[in-house]
This record gives C-alpha cells, structure tokens and sequence, in this order.
C-alpha cells in the first residue's frame, strides 16, 4: 500500500507541471448588462475611407469623361452634360407558373449579378391564346441607380462583353432616338457570379436611360465608358444564288 504522504508529493508534482486552466466566466442571462465581451484584435482589412469611394467607372465620368463631352460638344453649363440615369435589367420566364422553384432560382442569379434584388413582373391583362392571366408572373425586372449602377455597367463592359462567345461588338444602331440603349445578353454565365450550366441558357435584357438629347450624345458618352461599339461600315449586298432547272427537277422532289 502507498505512502499517503507520497501520494501527496506526487500529486502536487503533477498539477506543477501541467497548471489547471482557470473556468469559464458565467453568463449572468438574467441581466444582460452584466455580459462584458472580449473584444477581439483589430484586423482591418478595408479601410473606411477606400469603402466610401465611389466606383472606378464614375470617378472616370467625373474626372475624363465630362471635359471631354464638353469640349466635344460645346456645353455652356455643367448640367448639360449627358450622364447615365438608370439600368433596367429583365428576364423574362415563360414557365414561371408551373416552376415556382426556377423563378426562384432566376431571382437568386439576377439578385447576384447586379447586387440587388429584383421584383417580380406581372400580366397587366389575361390573353386566352397565350394562355395567360392577369397578375400572373412572367419574368422579374431590378432598376439600378446611383453607384450600384455604376458597378453593374463596370462589370458589364469589363467582365460580360469580353466574355461573351464569338463577340464582334455592340450594334450602334440599337438607340431608341431619346438617347436609350438596349442591349440583350443570350447568356448569364457570362458573369463568374453564375456557375455554368449545360441545361438551359437564361438570357436577360439590359436598357441603359441616359439623359442625352440625341442619340450622338448618348453614343459617344457610353463609347467613353468603354462600352465596345462595332464600326458600321458600308453595306455589301449579299447575291442570291441562281437557281439551275435541274434543284426543280421531279427526280429532286422538288416543283417544276
């Protein structure tokens, strides 16, 4: 039998080596102010003052690209400058009534590609043939302003356009004569916020309003943003091709 006394000395041997954690503090839940929190160490990342700056593309409208429409185009005031007022981007699903869970899915996608949530767009009347009622969904719409739109339009011209497959520029002839441009994208995963998928392509519309008066206006402030506008250059008549009497032959299946 061992030694009480060497029991002792070898216990306090042991706890001398390896020092007894201290308890947890408990939490007093009846009074909350009583809770003192630990404050963690202070890694920052972004600084406030770099998070508060806007946009490249508007700094770039409000450095560069003012002083040259006004140089270009001889405005007196400031004010006469055209600037972007506002995106419209829309989707629109045909199914959207049957699949409760693809609308879903579409909101979710197009809440990550612009960074703000979209609405729903409804039937504003019911048509028997399209077997559509009132107030039925039929796509979603998100507007952008201010420096959500600005970020959109930078991603737009940098990251959707460049990535685009077989992409020979955009159509200048596109304006609506109010110095608008609408342009289509046939597929979103051309934005890296979208996983690729090998079903079914979901394509969506894009409308830029600015506040130009001609179409000129508006085209040479979006060229300035960067926006890749395709030379339009003469138009080459395409020559059909001279039919031989034997393509209407009977032996051919075809007329005679």
């Amino acid at each position: 039998m061992a030694c009480p006394s060497l029991l002792r000395s070898s216990t306090s041997s042991f706890h001398g080596q390896f020092p007894i954690a201290a308890s947890p503090p408990r939490l007093a839940f009846g009074n909350p102010r009583n809770v003192s929190v630990v404050k963690a160490a202070e890694v920052v990342l972004v600084e406030k003052t770099e998070s508060e700056k806007a946009s490249r593309l508007k700094t770039a409208y409000l450095e560069r690209i003012i002083p040259k429409l006004k140089e270009e185009f001889s405005y007196q005031n400031i004010h006469e400058v055209p600037k972007v007022e506002k995106v419209v981007v829309n989707c629109g699903i045909g199914d959207a009534q049957q699949n409760a869970k693809g609308l879903e899915a579409a909101m979710r996608d197009l809440a990550l590609i612009t960074g703000q949530r979209p609405v729903k767009t409804r039937a504003k009347a019911s048509l028997a043939q399209f077997k559509i009622r009132e107030g039925q969904p039929l796509g979603i719409a998100v507007t952008l302003r201010g420096n959500v739109m600005y970020a959109f339009l930078d991603r737009l011209i940098n990251l959707g356009f460049p990535r685009t497959r077989d992409f020979q520029g955009l159509n200048p002839n596109s304006f609506d004569g109010n110095g608008n441009y609408g342009v289509g994208i046939k597929e979103q995963s051309v934005f890296p916020e979208i996983k690729f998928d090998l079903g079914k392509g979901r394509g969506m519309d894009v409308c830029i309003k600015t506040t130009a008066k001609t179409d000129k206006e508006a085209q040479t402030l979006l060229a300035l943003m960067g926006m890749p506008f395709r030379e339009t250059g003469p138009v080459t008549e395409v020559r059909k091709k001279k039919l031989r009497s034997h393509h209407f032959s009977r032996k051919g299946g075809g007329r005679k």
